[in-house]
């Protein structure tokens, strides 16, 4: 599990540094890049409403799925913002999954595809 568990942060980290790549090769600026890397957890509002809801909305924006997309429509339209939103999102996700935060599940904001995060987890192998 140690070893499944560094192959996951190490290609999580591999993806934050290509989204700050990403990002600086399309001229984002660096004054906007740490806003703009915190600016994906402004998806957590749905935890105001109830774990199910929270867990959706988070998930919806800390994804892989997402960050491609929209690097791909930024690419294939020649769209700036469109790469650098891709590009931050991208860096946003590797930053958090290096950091052991994963996709949320329903039941807690700290109970994660990844495993339990925060006060009172289970003693991983890490």
């Amino acid at each position: 599990m140690v070893i499944v568990t560094a192959i996951l942060r190490s290609e999580a980290v591999a993806a934050f540094l290509a989204g700050l790549g990403l990002w600086l090769a399309n001229d984002g600026s660096l004054l906007w890049l740490l806003p703009a890397l915190l600016l994906p957890d402004g998806s957590a509002v749905g935890y105001l409403v109830n774990p199910r809801v929270g867990a959706l909305t988070y998930n919806a924006v800390h994804n892989w799925t997402l960050a491609l997309a929209v690097l791909g429509i930024g690419w294939w339209l020649s769209s700036t913002p469109a790469l650098l939103v891709g590009a931050v999102l991208l860096a946003h996700v590797g930053m958090d999954r290096a950091l052991g935060y994963g996709l949320k599940l329903p039941t807690s904001f700290q109970d994660t595809h990844l495993g339990r995060i925060g006060r009172g987890r289970r003693a991983e192998g890490v």
